[in-house]
């Protein structure tokens, strides 16, 4: 028989809103599953979801607890694109990579992948991301949760993979580094290592005071 935690998170809208007191979905039905949080704290779901839950997990039903939300009917993410600064913190806020754009470029919402999670809504600096009703929109389905599932899980696994990649790129320019420190410092052959390395060491400092003279004459030339 399946873990107590899957049963429970298959039922659940996968919206990823938080609103549950949670990061997420799993963590919120693991939470339930451990006793830890009762069965009425996810607002996406309803009154509906609760009764998915109950029948779940043998708990009693309960009314949806106001300090989470309320329950309401669909919306989705609109930016207003006279507003939009093109700053990309709702791309980087979006669990489910339902808005696309690129630095200092419009941003927009792709509507058939918003979840409704309203997690863009606040890092953006200029308020210009609403949560609104449009003609046509249906009520959340299983099968919206499953598909918002899929994208929230390659998100995170794409997520992973670049900061993979980016700790491989910072450790090979470390490796780089150090192997150019020790190029700087080596001193084999050397009749006397002492007077090369403070040799060295004072063609470096000089260098150092050229570039710093030049960013000081580049900043005041700005300037005037």
């Amino acid at each position: 028989m399946r873990a107590l935690a899957d049963q429970i998170h298959d039922v659940l809208p996968m919206t990823q809103c938080t609103k549950c007191g949670y990061t997420g979905c799993r963590p919120y039905a693991e939470a339930i599953a451990a006793g830890q949080a009762q069965i009425n704290q996810c607002p996406p779901g309803g009154a509906a979801g609760i009764e998915k839950l109950a029948a779940v997990t043998g708990f009693p039903v309960l009314p949806l607890n106001p300090a989470n939300g309320v329950e309401g009917p669909r919306r989705i993410a609109v930016i207003d694109e006279a507003r939009c600064i093109g700053c990309t913190l709702c791309i980087q806020a979006c669990p489910v990579d339902a808005i696309v754009g690129a630095p200092k470029w419009m941003h927009g919402v792709i509507d058939a992948l918003c979840t409704g999670c309203d997690l863009c809504v606040a890092p953006c600096p200029v308020d210009c991301i609403s949560m609104e009703e449009k003609p046509g929109l249906t009520g959340w389905t299983d099968h919206d949760a499953a598909q918002a599932l899929h994208r929230y899980e390659s998100r995170n696994a794409r997520l992973i993979r670049e900061r993979a990649e980016n700790d491989e790129r910072l450790a090979a320019k470390a490796q780089d580094k150090l192997a150019h420190l020790a190029e700087l410092t080596k001193t084999e052959g050397v009749a006397d290592p002492a007077a090369e390395l403070a040799r060295k060491r004072s063609a470096i400092e000089a260098a150092l005071a050229r570039a710093r003279e030049r960013r000081q004459a580049g900043g005041t030339g700005a300037k005037a």
